[in-house]
């Protein structure tokens, strides 16, 4: 992992630009680690990188998983590491650019192996309510609450199903700690946490979901075919079928964007705990920087850790 750096961050904070400008400064090649940019299609709902971005440099794992298919960390992994070490057997930087916290620590920690689903117990758990469950999970391990969406039933689910067949916190079990709270990860990466002052990135969000629906966003998702569980969790998706669903007037689509704006506030806001809490990454805040000053500072970061790594290597 020493010719790859990831640049971090929760959505809308202007990644993908800012990745695309280093990558193309460096002759970089770029990884896509967003779960839901993984997908064939919805480019507007997903945020993929528009056409210029993409020009500017190689991009991979965008748009490469039909919509049907079933994703998670480990698949993300595999083929993530693929394209890793065919960027680097041709003597090229792996950036890694994304907000999928778990699909990004899959990369930077490994992924502890997780039970298989026990069917009397998954059948027992489905039969109580999300307040049961979570109820349940808090229980058993406070800490999951802190690195899911406590309102997603699924992951709620998995994680309390975790618990009860290891016996152990799951939040634990996913990230690789051993009973004594060390980390099994022996992988150093190096990268930037980068983010915005609140006001103003909720201010990006609203705007670029108002935009998405400006450029046709429901005729994207009407046109989308069957999709799978985790497809189906991406912010807006079951929204606007909702929406398609009853009439679409005025009001109703005014209250479908607001919904969206605020489902993809909170998503932010879970991300920006996540980053602080799970990686050591460097922290660049956007806000106090223009473009063309965010981008020197990142290629300024790059030489600084290869030095770095450099110096380590001499040493020994």
């Amino acid at each position: 992992m020493s010719r790859t750096f990831f640049i971090v961050g929760p959505t809308a904070t202007g990644k993908s630009d800012l990745a695309a400008d280093v990558a193309c400064e460096t002759g970089a090649e770029i990884i896509s680690a967003d779960a839901f940019q993984l997908y064939r299609g919805l480019d507007l709902l997903t945020a993929k990188p528009d056409a210029l971005t993409l020009a500017k440099a190689p991009h991979h794992l965008i748009g490469t998983t039909p919509l049907n298919e079933e994703m998670n960390a480990e698949k993300f992994r595999r083929a993530a590491s693929r394209a890793i070490d065919d960027i680097h057997s041709r003597g090229k930087l792996a950036i890694v650019v994304g907000g999928s916290g778990l699909y990004i620590k899959a990369l930077t920690h490994g992924l502890a192996p997780l039970p298989e689903s026990d069917p009397k117990l998954r059948e027992k758990l489905s039969a109580m309510t999300l307040e049961e469950l979570r109820a349940r999970l808090v229980e058993l391990d406070s800490g999951a609450t802190q690195t899911i969406d406590v309102k997603n039933r699924r992951r709620v689910l998995r994680a309390l199903e975790i618990c009860l067949l290891t016996g152990k916190p799951a939040s634990k079990v996913v990230a690789g700690v051993d009973d004594a709270g060390r980390s099994e990860s022996t992988i150093a990466a190096t990268g930037v946490f980068a983010f915005r002052d609140r006001e103003e990135l909720y201010a990006r969000i609203n705007q670029r979901v108002e935009a998405i629906f400006e450029n046709g966003v429901i005729e994207e998702v009407r046109a989308a075919g069957a999709a799978s569980s985790t497809a189906s969790q991406m912010i807006g998706f079951r929204e606007i079928r909702q929406l398609l669903d009853g009439p679409a007037d005025a009001g109703s689509i005014s209250q479908c964007i607001a919904a969206i704006q605020q489902a993809t506030r909170r998503y932010a806001k879970r991300q920006l705990t996540w980053f602080r809490r799970q990686t050591s990454f460097s922290m660049l805040n956007l806000s106090l920087l223009t473009h063309n000053e965010a981008v020197k500072w990142v290629l300024l970061r790059m030489h600084w850790e290869r030095r770095k790594v450099s110096e380590v290597r001499a040493r020994e």
